[in-house]
């Protein structure tokens, strides 16, 4: 007899339309199963041969968290080489070493959570460096690219599934959990939905995560947003990844429902369908849906819908035909190519801010390198380990010769002296192991562990010289002659252990309190004063060490000595990417950190040929004023280092742009807070002040001609050409931008919007040709009187030069459009969310599950303004619909008071409206205004009559 062969089930047959076989997987499986599929850790199913799959891997600018491997520049410095067929490499190479690293590492995984899309639109925000820009066209450019990059180009099956962070009107990490965007419908749809709309419609997400955030009042994993806007652009299924812990913030902190169950059952039924939630324990999350599906709060329904999208990904990816998946033997990592290509994307973003003729450096020239991360290869929360590093110091060091070379790098040398007289001692660890964070690889990085293996730090009557570093704020750190940073570990002991600053929780920080005669030593992380004891030093609650701090030198004597020597001095300048501005902390200014000054200051005054080279992961406020030179980049990753000495000498000529707008002062921004860009005039798009840089701005070492705009209209597109001639001597790469602006629009439209920009690469005297297409569409705005989209008739100028201010060629062209029409309010009404203008108003939920309401700014008074309502032959009566307790005040063209609504006492909920309503008379076309008095919430306006 032969043994019977069970047919193959068809969700094995690689012959069927994926859609196919997903059906007959869902069939199979039982609704346990499926719960279980929707916690990130999806475990297997033994009876039906399929593996566990986890949602979520890093890769940010390389693939992060599971140790070593290539480590590009920085999100914002991928967005400053305004170059996305670079970007669209670097994509192809993470992703090629993402799968290099699952096959020898199942814990790495495929569903990549990368890129981040937020828009920069504050320079403040701690993940700054985690966007590609303020410009919403840019950053689509920039992440269309890395997610191409990120996918692989077969026509079927995905080398890696890029997931868009974070969804949606997310800046600010300030109470970031609980602290709401109120984001107006014109804002909504031409600034925070566009990044994330050209990205989903180029065809490469897999899908996207909901930021911690609320937006209009609402948290972002139960957004309505999701269907009517996300799911609606393309009709590839979407894997929407909940947050880290962001499914128990809806009850935990952000009290938004009153038990687990609804708010897991919401946040399904509104389109997440995985939850990343107390780690690698899905028990907790699992038993929330068993709870939701036995109150009837969900269906198995509901349940298929999100297990269907996560397996959508996964035959993407190849794991149900691995004799088909292309990608499955693909071992590219950390090959010559991804090296050179780590250095091209290094050098690309370099941007040259100032140059009074003082660069390129010329071969014999003396350098003085000095600054505090003048010899550092920073990395960031989302970098991987470094398998190669080279410094600014390193790489000048190669490129001009280290007798060529001087360096200091400005720290104040000091030693702790205790009330005893003795001073803090770092013991001799000559046996101890070199380690470097986050080598071996972690899941989640959060939870490694302090060193404990080295002997804590002790007192004598000498103690050890300590490199300090004030970073600002007055945070500091404490490095030992060996290079290692104290750090304190879980059993509270104070060590020199720490290879950099860094962690979740960083623990190599701490602060300098005045106390009496001298200073208490407090670490910040937690937040415990460090000791002494008889059996070492360590941090406690009680009995603090009052310390005397003692300086053997001033880091900037240091600094004056090597800058006096020199022919030109390079200042390193920047930030730390784990301290003072990260993800948990945004920054507080723009400023310089004060050690960083004084280092600047005393260069300045010893070498009037003093560069400043900023590597930061956000902008700084700057005084130009006696600074010869200025260049800025990111973290650069692995090759920064040779890449800044590359561009210092000449070997590159600087063609990075910055991609979003350097402001001179702190007065210029607005809150941190405000998301209204529009109205509190942010980003280039509508800032009327002069910033210290222009977005798009970035030098070169030679120079370049524009010439012979020219325009044609036809079939719905724009056509747009002009040359870009090298009029220099040296081959360098252009950044050419087209920019367009409203001539004269009704409603305030942007003083400058990017249409498009090519980066080119040209030698001396030769010329391209650039040809840009535009679509009308790209000249409409959000009409909130008529609820879409609509190009305004009229003339619009275009643009074209080497930044969003330098601007060599323009003309202008006239659009048909739509033409202006008043809102019909008697039809209609007004929504309330709906204005033209608002003071001191915020946009909240109409209900839990969708619709916008408004209410003044902390229950106070707000206005608003409806331009141009058209109240036909006349009206005698509105009613308004309003939830809360508080006063609706309606007058015409800024008139008196015509009708006044008071609600009679508060309604029972703040999603119990009620209609209020009285008398007026009015008739034609007039403004309405509305004053709100009290802690109200207005939902909508009618009229009738």
């Amino acid at each position: 007899m032969t043994a019977h062969t069970p047919p193959t089930p068809p969700f094995r047959d690689p012959r069927l339309p994926f859609a196919k076989r997903i059906d007959d997987l869902l069939s199979r499986l039982r609704r346990e199963e499926k719960t279980a599929f929707l916690h990130q850790f999806a475990p297997g199913v033994e009876r039906l041969g399929i593996a566990a799959f986890r949602t979520g891997q890093e890769a940010l600018h390389g693939v992060a968290w599971m140790g070593p491997a290539t480590v590009f520049p920085q999100a914002v410095g991928l967005g400053a080489t305004w170059n996305p067929e670079l970007v669209r490499r670097v994509g192809d190479a993470v992703s090629k070493e993402v799968r290099a690293m699952r096959a020898k590492d199942e814990r790495v995984g495929l569903n990549v959570w990368a890129p981040t899309v937020n828009l920069l639109r504050h320079p403040l925000w701690g993940r700054n460096e985690e966007g590609y820009s303020e410009d919403p066209k840019l950053t689509s450019a920039i992440a269309t690219a890395y997610t191409h990059g990120l996918r692989g180009d077969h026509p079927t099956y995905w080398r890696t599934a890029p997931v868009l962070k974070h969804w949606l009107a997310h800046n600010n990490e300030t109470d970031r959990s609980t602290t709401s965007s109120s984001v107006r419908p014109r804002v909504l749809h031409e600034y925070d939905l566009r990044a994330f709309r050209e990205t989903v419609e180029a065809g490469a997400v897999a899908g996207v995560m909901p930021a911690y955030n609320l937006v209009n009042g609402r948290p972002n994993h139960v957004s309505p947003y999701l269907g009517e806007h996300l799911r609606a652009w393309t009709d590839e299924e979407l894997l929407v990844c909940s947050d880290a812990g962001a499914p128990s913030n809806l009850v935990d902190s952000e009290h938004y429902f009153d038990t687990h169950e609804e708010a897991t059952a919401a946040s399904l039924v509104a389109g997440v369908d995985s939850f990343t939630d107390h780690g690698t324990d899905s028990s907790q999350m699992t038993g929330r849906l068993r709870g939701a599906l036995e109150r009837g709060l969900l269906t198995e329904a509901d349940l298929d819908t999100a297990v269907r999208r996560q397996l959508s990904v996964r035959f993407r990816l190849g794991e149900f035909d691995p004799e088909y998946d292309p990608h499955d033997a693909t071992c590219e990592f950390d090959s010559p190519a991804h090296r050179a290509l780590a250095r091209e994307a290094a050098e690309q973003a370099v941007v040259l801010l100032k140059n009074d003729g003082v660069l390129p450096l010329a071969p014999d020239t003396r350098i003085a390198v000095v600054g505090l991360l003048a010899d550092e290869c920073k990395l960031d929360w989302y970098s991987g380990t470094l398998l190669h590093r080279s410094t600014p110091l390193e790489g000048l060091y190669e490129r001009f010769g280290a007798e060529r070379v001087e360096f200091a790098e400005g720290v104040d040398r000091v030693r702790l002296k205790t009330s005893a007289g003795a001073f803090l001692h770092v013991p001799v660890a000559a046996d101890a192991a070199d380690e470097v964070r986050g080598a071996e690889g972690a899941l989640d990085p959060a939870l490694l562990a302090g060193r404990t293996d080295l002997p804590p730090l002790t007192t004598d009557a000498t103690g050890t010289e300590l490199a300090l570093v004030d970073w600002g704020e007055g945070v500091l750190t404490l490095r030992a002659p060996d290079g290692r940073y104290l750090s304190v570990a879980e059993d509270g002991r104070v060590r020199a252990s720490a290879d950099q600053p860094g962690g979740w929780i960083v623990q190599e920080t701490f602060r300098l309190e005045p106390h009496e005669n001298g200073h208490l030593l407090k670490h910040v992380g937690t937040g415990r004063h460090v000791c002494v004891s008889a059996d070492g030093v360590k941090v406690a609650e009680e009995d603090p060490e009052v310390f005397e701090l003692v300086v053997a030198e001033r880091g900037e004597d240091a600094v004056a000595r090597a800058a006096a020597a020199a022919d030109v001095v390079v200042v390193v300048a920047g930030n730390d990417p784990h301290i003072n501005g990260r993800e948990t902390e945004d920054r507080t200014t723009l400023r310089l950190p004060e050690h960083q000054e004084r280092l600047l200051r005393a260069a300045r005054a010893a070498n009037p040929a003093t560069v400043l080279a900023l590597v930061s992961a956000y902008p700084y406020a700057v005084d130009l004023a006696t600074l010869p030179a200025v260049l800025w980049t990111a973290h650069g990753g692995q090759a920064a280092g040779t890449a800044l000495a590359r561009v210092l000498a000449g070997d590159v000529s600087p063609a990075g742009r910055l991609p979003q707008t350097w402001y001179a002062d702190d007065a210029d921004l607005p809150g941190l807070l405000d998301y209204d860009v529009i109205g509190a005039r942010q980003t280039y798009l509508y800032f009327e002040g002069t910033p210290l840089f222009p977005f798009g701005h970035g030098l070169s070492y030679t120079s370049f001609g524009y010439d012979g705009l020219t325009t044609r209209a036809e079939d719905g597109t724009l056509h747009v050409s002009f040359s870009v001639t090298n009029t220099g001597d040296v081959t360098a790469d252009e950044v050419a931008q087209l920019y367009t602006r409203a001539v004269e629009p009704s409603v305030p439209r942007p003083r400058r919007e990017l249409l498009g920009h090519r980066r080119v690469a040209l030698a001396p005297g030769a010329t391209a040709e650039l040809s840009f297409e535009v679509p009308l569409t790209a000249f409409a705005f959000w009409d909130v009187a008529q609820d879409r989209w609509r190009v305004e008739p009229g003339a619009y100028e275009l643009l074209a030069g080497a930044s969003s201010e330098d601007v060599r060629l323009r003309t202008a062209v006239t659009l048909e459009g739509e033409p202006t029409l008043p809102r019909p309010v008697v039809a209609g009404g007004l929504a309330a969310a709906g204005f033209d203008e608002q003071s001191g108003i915020e946009i909240v939920d109409r209900t839990k599950v969708s619709g916008d309401a408004v209410t003044p700014a902390g229950g106070a008074t707000g206005e608003l303004v409806y331009r141009d309502c058209d109240f036909g032959r006349g009206i005698s009566e509105v009613t308004v619909e309003v939830a809360g307790e508080g006063t609706v005040e309606l007058s015409l063209d800024g008139g008196r008071a015509l009708a006044v609504l008071s609600t009679s006492a508060p309604t029972s909920g703040p999603y119990d409206y009620v209609s209020l309503g009285a008398s007026v008379a009015a008739a034609g076309v007039h403004d309405v205004r509305l004053r709100l008095r009290g802690p109200l919430r207005l939902a909508h306006v009618g009229f009738s009559g």
